[in-house]
């Protein structure tokens, strides 16, 4: 069986697992939306480009880490508590962690993909790179839309800004962080250009 299938075939065991009891079902719907529309979109693209093996495990790692940010919420994510309690963090940062892993796991998928538009290395880099950033800011947006929607105890749960004003902007930067650091190292890699 191909690669893309088995991961795709682990990924759906993983996610029906996480999708029973998880902590706040009105929250895991909300978080699954974006799942919804990106697994079809995925499979389209996978079938019309066939993403490299690195860019599938990619894929694969941040749609799990998600399904359990999902499952538990990202600020009360368990599993993530030892991290938070050996270096005397004041919040739980696994939402941190996966939106810098949104920038620097998704470049390279979404890499391939454009450039299967962009003929020239350089400007499918810099479309990436772009739409990573904007992306960052647009989904901080979307959590703030839904939130206004939804009632407060759901909107806490979405956001899990754990308390922090300055939340949405430290999510923003480390999804940044993650994606200039995937452009520097595929910008060598795809140039042959030493930044």
């Amino acid at each position: 069986m191909k690669l893309n299938y088995l991961l795709f075939l682990f990924y759906i065991v993983i996610w029906v697992f996480l999708a029973i009891d998880p902590s706040y079902r009105d929250d895991w719907w909300l978080e699954n939306i974006l799942v919804f529309i990106a697994i079809p979109i995925i499979f389209w693209s996978d079938k019309r480009l066939h993403f490299s093996p690195m860019s599938l495990w990619m894929l694969f790692i941040f749609f799990i880490l998600h399904s359990i940010g999902s499952h538990y919420t990202y600020s009360e994510m368990p599993w993530f508590s030892p991290v938070t309690e050996l270096f005397g963090f004041e919040r739980n940062h696994y939402d941190r962690l996966v939106h810098f892993l949104f920038g620097f796991l998704l470049f390279s998928p979404l890499y391939e993909l454009f450039s299967s538009f962009w003929t020239s290395k350089r400007t499918a880099l810099i479309v990436t790179f772009l739409f990573l950033i904007a992306s960052s800011g647009v989904y901080e947006v979307i959590e703030w839309i839904a939130t206004e929607m939804t009632n407060p105890e759901l909107g806490t749960a979405f956001l899990g800004t754990q308390g922090d004003e300055w939340d949405a902007q430290k999510d923003m930067a480390l999804g940044h962080l993650g994606t200039i650091l995937a452009f520097l190292f595929c910008y060598r890699k795809k140039t042959d250009n030493p930044i």
